[in-house]
């Protein structure tokens, strides 16, 4: 075949392959990662090749396109990265060779895929390690592919054109809006790859074929060659298997003639398609097929967001004028009715000694109602704005976006973003957490979702108001660690923080000291009036991040049976203690007994 650049701008476009991942996954059972099939089932990379050679593809991927460190790290196959590269290009040459045809090699680098990025010199190395070593092995191109990202995309570019000269084809992935993170759209990328010493831009994985053409025909302005190479359509889960719908080959006909006549220059597909729609793309381009109908683009209007409609919360408005902010800690009920929890939440309120109640989110890693939507029914039943925990440990990012938009609509905007306890340390010993952010990246989705976009910076319908609060531990065992975690918390968009519990204003000074003597943001320190010797000492030896003071453990020891009373004045002294350091407490509560809150909170007369 002529060189790639001048086949490129001359001739028929170049018919790429298919999808690789699920026909060796339907080949070769067990694998960890379809890259393992290069080391393990060699046979079937070679036939699968083979088979789109057969089909008239031009141009195949190497079977690694998570073949990166840290995506084969993930799957225990980091040592195996040179092995994996080199034998995907072994095997790819291999079947050309058994062809006879002179067909084109492309080292496929797929992203790193974390959506709490690696800082992009660490990204960069990843890249450039992989390229280097496909490159040593003989590939005749790069399609860096697969991107959601256009500056991880350029990182990418870049890497690769620090180790290498050979052609680059850099494509993105858009949703149906022909965007791609941060709201940027097909043509805006375009322009920022055509920067770039590329060889070809374009399109590729996406809901189908439909998409790529919208997308493709928004990135001709630069004038660079063109490349789509669409999914088959938008997979499902059927009986633990990804299923693809069942796009015809003469439907694969039709979009390659349309491809064409927008300009693509490389045509080929992505998952789920199979041979046979390469087969028909062949066909359609060599016979030079004009479309039968013209694509038909969504119209893009330019309309400003609206303000948030709502103001401060009353959490937000009390903090900033100075007042004394008094919260209680209330556990969401373990069952499907709420009436009890609410009666004592219309209990606090009434007291007049609490302003608010902030809500556990499944605490100690144990089942109840969801704290997002227990604070819609106190807030909705006893009249009391709440403070709902949040945790990524039970949602994806897009499921958190989801419940939060929910949450938002229904008035609940105070939120405190938190870790949360593993499932493993409570009732669901085999459980695993989805912690694909940690509290950090929910600060940070919070502060996009105020900006108006969601995590990936996609446009939503108006910004959202929440008022952002983050958990701090001045007690914590690793300072340090606490201290630069809640930094990057600050960073993220941190507005208030409530500290771990406390039992003594020690650890609380040192930490405000380590961060130059006063509190960045308001801060409601964590009071827990402790009422047995026995219970003091579980808390200190047992539970992670809480310390309780010798001198504390001493007296409620001495005590005996007047423990909680005990307890209970040195709570109050520490409340009284607190008033000048912080800008308000949030009380924890007896065990099954929340209205005892009130006996620290109120006067003993009452």
């Amino acid at each position: 075949m002529a060189d790639f650049r001048q086949r490129l701008t001359t001739g028929a476009p170049i018919v790429a392959d298919g999808g690789m991942g699920a026909l060796l996954s339907g080949v070769a059972a067990g694998l960890r990662c379809p890259e393992e099939a290069n080391i393990v089932a060699p046979e079937s990379v070679v036939a699968v090749h083979a088979s789109y050679i057969a089909a008239g593809a031009e141009l195949i991927e190497t079977n690694t396109f998570g073949a990166n460190r840290r995506k084969l790290a993930a799957r225990g196959l980091d040592h195996e990265l040179e092995a994996v590269n080199s034998a995907a290009v072994r095997l790819a040459r291999e079947a050309r060779d058994v062809s006879g045809r002179d067909v084109l090699i492309a080292g496929s680098i797929g992203p790193v895929g974390e959506l709490e990025m690696l800082d992009r010199e660490a990204h960069g190395s990843l890249y450039a390690e992989q390229a280097r070593v496909l490159e040593g092995r003989g590939v005749d191109l790069f399609m860096i592919e697969t991107f959601f990202d256009v500056d991880d995309l350029v990182t990418a570019v870049g890497a690769v054109r620090g180790v290498s000269s050979l052609p680059i084809v850099a494509l993105l992935t858009f949703d149906e809006e022909a965007e791609v993170s941060g709201g940027v759209d097909a043509g805006e990328a375009a322009r920022k790859l055509a920067a770039l010493d590329v060889a070809a831009i374009g399109t590729n994985h996406g809901a189908g074929p439909h998409n790529a053409l919208t997308a493709i025909a928004a990135m001709r302005g630069p004038g660079l060659p063109l490349a789509a190479l669409p999914n088959v359509g938008l997979a499902s889960i059927v009986g633990g298997r990804v299923v693809y719908p069942h796009s015809t080959p003469e439907y694969f006909g039709e979009f390659a003639a349309q491809a064409a006549a927008l300009g693509a220059r490389i045509v080929g597909g992505c998952c789920g398609t199979t041979p046979a729609q390469i087969e028909a793309i062949r066909i359609a381009l060599e016979e030079r097929r004009v479309p039968r109908a013209t694509l038909e683009t969504p119209e893009v209007t330019e309309t400003p967001l609206p303000p948030p409609a709502e103001g401060e919360t009353g959490l937000a408005a009390a903090l900033r004028r100075g007042e004394w902010v008094v919260s209680v800690e209330l556990d969401p009920p373990k069952g499907g009715t709420h009436a009890a929890m609410i009666d004592v939440a219309r209990t606090l309120r009434e007291s007049g000694a609490v302003g608010f109640v902030d809500v556990n989110d499944n605490p100690m890693a144990r089942a109840r109602m969801n704290a997002l939507m227990a604070s819609i029914a106190i807030e909705r039943g006893a009249g009391i704005e709440t403070i709902p925990h949040v945790t990524p440990r039970d949602m994806t990012v897009m499921g958190l976006e989801g419940v939060l938009l929910g949450a938002h609509a229904e008035g609940v905007r105070n939120i405190l973003a938190v870790t949360g306890d593993p499932p493993h340390v409570g009732d669901y010993p085999g459980s695993r957490g989805v912690y694909e952010i940690d509290s950090i990246g929910l600060v940070h989705l919070l502060a996009r979702l105020n900006e108006g976009v969601d995590y990936v910076g996609k446009a939503i319908d108006r910004p959202t108001s929440f008022f952002i609060g983050v958990a701090v531990n001045p007690s914590a065992d690793d300072p340090d660690l606490e201290l630069e975690r809640f930094e990057r918390k600050l960073e993220a968009g941190a507005q208030f923080a409530m500290t771990q519990a406390l039992f003594d204003l020690e650890g609380l000074e040192r930490f405000r000291e380590r961060l130059g003597g006063s509190w960045p943001i308001p801060v409601l320190a964590g009071v827990w009036p402790l009422r047995s010797h026995a219970m003091a000492l579980r808390l200190h030896n047992e539970v992670p991040g809480i310390s309780v003071p010798a001198l504390v453990l001493d007296a409620l020891h001495a005590a005996g049976a007047d423990a909680p009373a005990v307890g209970l004045e040195l709570a109050h002294g520490f409340l009284e203690s607190l008033r000048d350091r912080v800008a308000g407490v949030y009380v924890i509560p007896p065990f099954k007994q929340p209205e005892a809150a009130l006996d620290l909170l109120l006067p003993a007369s009452s």
